[in-house]
């Protein structure tokens, strides 16, 4: 992608997240939570045909821990159907491992604006043979929407993903409704651009799906992004990350990660409101597919 069509693209990835919508997304949903499960998709559904894009924007300094999984027969029964465990890895020069995925980042959408952080498996999905990033669990300080569980309010009782000067990532995340909790704090002064494993980080936001008791009847859906966004990140040493507590797969995950990665820029995705499946399949139909929202959100402007 040129350099003026992905600035282009990101305006208007960004352009979308308008504050006072996003305000007012958040206070309708506290009613609409106490709606049945039905009627709450109904609505969805009915709300995303006028628009059913949604930019997804993480911010920067968003981290990524691998941990190799010690306990595989546990970890497969958390795939949903037609999944099987495949060994894989962050960057290009680490080997390949059976693994899971802990990140935490702040992100703004169109729909809500907060932190989160997810718990992936790293799987291989069997009639696509797509590897796919399996969302297990997340935790979160502003509302959410699956297709499982409907729209869900805030999950913890205090979360924190933040940077200091002294150039440090500072994670606090607890749960107020079960056991999980997350906290770290990363030196990065001592991270280097490293590039990054293509299948996993391309090929695999192409197929994300959900596991544990996130299982939905729905397909895997795809994240549109500028490829390029996935080619490299910092790659940090394992002596400068202080793990203070994890109970993310506990039982299952060795107790430290194998590699940490960490976004210095903010990553720019749209996806739909409503989970769909799609035919991308390699960094050129991302390319494809950016271009397409691109045009379709600005019709006025015409390429040379």
């Amino acid at each position: 992608m040129e350099a003026s069509d992905l600035r282009s693209y990101i305006k208007t990835t960004e352009k979308m997240v308008i504050p006072a919508k996003v305000a007012f997304t958040t206070q309708g949903s506290t009613m609409l939570r106490k709606l049945p499960l039905r009627l709450q998709r109904y609505i969805v559904n009915r709300g995303a045909r006028t628009n059913p894009y949604m930019s997804f924007i993480v911010e920067p300094y968003c981290i990524f821990l691998a941990f190799e999984i010690t306990d595989p027969e546990v970890a497969e029964k958390m795939l949903p159907p037609d999944y099987s465990l495949i060994p894989s890895a962050m960057f290009t020069d680490t080997p390949y491992r059976p693994c899971a995925i802990i990140s935490a980042f702040n992100v703004h959408t169109t729909v809500f604006w907060g932190n989160r952080v997810e718990f992936y498996l790293i799987a291989e999905n069997s009639k696509t043979g797509l590897l796919s990033w399996i969302i297990i669990e997340y935790e979160s300080n502003t509302h959410s929407y699956d297709p499982k569980e409907g729209l869900i309010g805030p999950s913890t009782s205090h979360s924190v993903v933040t940077t200091s000067y002294q150039g440090e990532i500072i994670v606090d995340v607890a749960s107020a409704k079960s056991d999980n909790n997350l906290n770290l704090v990363v030196d990065l002064k001592n991270g280097v651009l490293t590039e990054l494993d293509n299948r996993l980080w391309i090929e695999g936001n192409l197929s994300v799906d959900y596991g544990g008791e996130l299982q939905q009847s729905t397909k895997p859906f795809s994240l549109i992004f500028d490829p390029q966004e996935m080619t490299q990140a910092l790659k940090l040493p394992l002596v400068d990350i202080s793990l203070c507590t994890n109970t993310f797969g506990i039982g299952v995950l060795s107790p430290m990660p194998f590699e940490v990665a960490c976004f210095p820029y903010a990553q720019h995705f749209v996806t739909t409101i409503v989970p769909r499946s799609t035919s991308m399949r390699t960094a050129e139909d991302l390319e494809q597919a950016v271009t397409e929202f691109h045009d379709k959100m600005n019709p006025s402007q015409y390429r040379s």
